[in-house]
């Protein structure tokens, strides 16, 4: 059921607030001298007329029944912000002074700190996959809402675009309208010849419905609006608009795409729209203000599961991480059956090999398949997870992260609560080659802020893991190989990770007790570290053996402790430079701990061949490591 449109005020006051907000524009990135006035000013008006008759409301911005307007080209922060400002959310003036000012929130680009701002936006083509989502959340949640996606015409060049558009149609979305400000200019030009598209052909073809409309115009664009909410169907609004409008020398110049006016412009543009601000006043209030605004880092409150856990499956014979993982999911699947407890499962063509086909069988309305379209599915799927919902995303390494990296980013800063399955990282991928070769993770979760990155042993562990991430808010990624891996057991032949062992984030695991030197493993060659330190105690050398399944969280005492031994090794088959090794050698340095430290890590990329054989090419078989380690003890002693 479709909201109707409401709108608080009459298109002469939106007439007359266009003026004011055109002139805040103009005002702002004037003082600030950057910003993007051209395109504010052509998405004005549709800014006015939405959040202006949507259903919000101001002094409760996060109200769970609102419509939700995420804009995708977030440079036209100016017109967003004014627009707020005048619909009640915060003051023009704040905004006028503080825009771009360091340690404001209103920022370049639109940020959710900002009241009214429902996705962070900035790198273009992002929006409409963000739209996805919260229109995926409003279907689940069953909340009578409508998502609207601003966004510019030149970011529909993007891929990603496409790709969303496909998913809206597929899951029948028809709670979202897309409005294109179609000024048809963009940084370099004409967009017909930066690169020629047919805008409305490419919705078209992908099921989409259109309507064209001027996009200054309120009437026309009200009567857009409601007509969409009428279209059992995604809709696309292209609202044609000029760049600069309303001041006649910057219409339809590209150079105001990102250019401000100067002081002399900006006094010559307030005589064309009859209304001006204070400027001289402002610029001293911001001269005040500069370096004296402290913006504290807002951490949104996380939100609460109280999903059923279970903990006594235990895997007694080899088997590998991933069907412990698709096991774990299954088991939570079965005995949350509650509809409020909503968990929803994110696959791009890979179901059976990242193994949630059986979440699948079982919860086929949170199953979404989106086919091979990474981009998009990282960014619907992070957008679904601020609303409650439990959300995994499971894919293999190499894209998963590594194709995708700018999209967990962008999750990350938007403290999104997604949970990423990783399966196939490594060299453990063998055959498939060095193109499918996940190394590179570790190094790319731990330039993420607000990401946890877990690498399970085997699959005791692994399916313990899950239970536990799967009451936790915040992003998690969860990195595993493909083969089948050894249950691992302690000195006495006792399964390690057994009924007893409770997980928790950041703990190493003591494997193998050892005075004379420490090796620390995270990921597949877990097993070959076993082996290595078990065959080494036999010639008398003593390894102490750590499992690191938080590689970028491992406490003080562990290191300080594994350096008293007095050699550190490490061992993984993950990038030298950025994997576990030199995680542990910054955090010698940082403690200012002195020791000795070997790296055994992928320093090449790898080949095509059996795991077995790719891991010896690189000499972190068995046999080399043992050899290595002999030699280099052998020297040091």
């Amino acid at each position: 059921m479709k909201n109707k449109l409401n709108t608080c005020i009459t298109i002469k006051e939106m007439q007359e607030l266009s003026k004011k907000a055109k002139a805040a524009i103009l005002t702002m990135t004037t003082l600030a001298n950057s910003g993007h006035p051209g395109g504010s000013m052509s998405s004005l008006d549709l800014l006015i007329a939405l959040y202006h008759s949507i259903n919000l409301n101001p002094q409760d911005p996060n109200m769970n029944e609102r419509d939700r307007v995420i804009v995708s080209h977030g440079h036209i922060s100016p017109a967003v912000y004014s627009t707020l400002a005048y619909r009640g959310y915060f003051d023009i003036v704040d905004v006028i002074t503080q825009f771009r000012l360091a340690g404001s929130i209103f920022e370049g680009h639109i940020e959710t700190e900002v009241p009214g701002v429902e996705w962070t936006s900035g790198n273009l083509g992002q929006g409409l996959s963000a739209a996805t989502g919260f229109a995926l959340s409003s279907k689940i949640l069953q909340i009578n809402n409508q998502i609207y996606c601003i966004m510019g015409d030149g970011e529909q060049q993007k891929g990603q675009i496409s790709e969303a558009r496909r998913f809206a149609i597929k899951y029948g979305l028809n709670n979202i309208t897309a409005i294109i400000d179609y000024n048809k200019i963009q940084i370099c030009g004409d967009i017909n010849i930066v690169m020629p598209q047919n805008i409305k052909a490419n919705y078209e073809s992908d099921g989409w419905k259109t309507i064209e409309i001027n996009g200054h115009d309120y009437k026309e664009i009200f009567s857009a609006i409601e007509e969409a909410h009428k279209l059992d169907a995604p809709v696309l609004i292209l609202a044609h608009t000029k760049m600069g409008n309303g001041v006649s020398f910057m219409e339809n110049q590209e150079k105001y795409h990102g250019a401000a006016l100067t002081e002399d412009d900006l006094f010559k543009a307030f005589n064309e729209i009859g209304f001006s601000f204070p400027y001289v006043e402002y610029k001293e209030k911001r001269q005040v203000l500069r370096g004296n605004i402290r913006k504290p880092y807002i951490v949104e409150e996380p939100p609460l599961y109280n999903f059923i856990t279970l903990s006594k499956r235990l895997y007694e014979k080899d088997t590998d991480n991933r069907t412990a993982w698709g096991d774990a999911l299954s088991d939570i699947a079965r005995v949350n059956d509650d509809e409020k407890k909503n968990i929803a499962v994110f696959d791009c063509d890979l179901k059976s090999s990242v193994k949630t086909s059986s979440f699948e069988v079982q919860k086929p309305d949170r199953f979404f398949q989106a086919g091979i379209a990474e981009h998009h599915t990282v960014v619907a799927s992070g957008a679904l997870s601020r609303t409650g919902i439990q959300t995994f995303f499971a894919n293999f390494g190499v894209f998963g992260i590594e194709e995708t990296y700018n999209q967990h980013r962008l999750n990350d800063i938007n403290q999104t609560n997604l949970k990423v399955i990783l399966t196939h990282v490594g060299l453990d991928v063998g055959e498939d080659g060095k193109t499918h070769q996940c190394i590179n993770y570790i190094g790319l979760a731990n330039s993420l802020f607000n990401t946890r990155l877990i690498i399970p042993a085997d699959p005791n562990q692994t399916y313990k893991i899950i239970n536990f991430v799967v009451n936790q808010p915040g992003n998690y990624i969860i990195a595993m190989g493909r083969s089948k891996i050894g249950i691992i057991k302690n000195n006495y032949g006792e399964i390690f990770y057994g009924p007893n062992y409770v997980y928790e984030y950041g703990k190493t695991d003591i494997l193998r007790e050892g005075s004379q030197a420490c090796m620390f493993v995270t990921g597949t060659l877990v097993n070959e570290a076993i082996k290595v330190v078990d065959d080494l105690k036999m010639d008398f050398i003593d390894l102490r053996l750590i499992y690191t399944s938080s590689p970028l969280e491992i406490k003080t005492e562990t290191i300080v402790a594994a350096a008293k031994t007095g050699y550190i090794f490490t061992l993984e088959d993950h990038n030298i430079y950025t994997g576990i090794g030199s995680m542990i050698a910054n955090r010698l340095v940082e403690e200012q701990v002195v020791c000795p430290l070997e790296k055994f890590a992928v320093n090449h990329y790898g080949s095509s061949g059996s795991a077995e054989d790719v891991y010896r090419s690189m000499h972190l078989d068995f046999k080399n490591l043992t050899l290595k380690i002999k030699k280099i003890l052998g020297k040091w002693r």
